[in-house]
């Protein structure tokens, strides 16, 4: 006597890839819940980030090179110095040319509060 056993359940990869699809849509649409407000809030933050890491960088650059000795140097060149670097640094990001670390940063600012927005797939199998 054989019996055949077919099982009803739904087959679970096929169930895991409709997922992934609708998730894969909602990222490619661009439609990620966020106002225009929290994209620009997003960018600022992430060039502000990077101007500030490339303001380090350019002072640790600067405090290898000896000083200026036509200027004199003192306290005031090394504080308008410091200044003229930060705005250098700030600037370059602004343009975008700074090191591309601030497109990375936004980017993932954005997904991370899409994840907060976004609506709530069944992640059940």
């Amino acid at each position: 006597m054989d019996i055949k056993i077919t099982s009803a359940a739904p087959d679970i990869s096929e169930i895991a890839s409709d997922k992934a699809r609708l998730l894969q849509r909602a990222s490619s649409n661009g439609t990620t819940g966020l106002t225009e407000k929290q994209r620009q809030q997003a960018r600022k933050v992430s060039q502000d980030f990077e101007g500030l890491l490339v303001g380090l960088m350019m002072k640790s650059m600067r405090a290898t090179v000896g000083k200026d000795k036509l200027t004199g140097g003192g306290h005031g060149e090394d504080v308008y110095r410091s200044m003229l670097d930060q705005e250098y640094a700030n600037a370059s990001v602004k343009q975008g040319r700074g090191l591309g670390i601030a497109k990375i940063i936004e980017k993932d600012i954005i997904r991370q509060e899409s994840r907060k927005v976004a609506p709530k797939v069944d992640h059940q199998e």
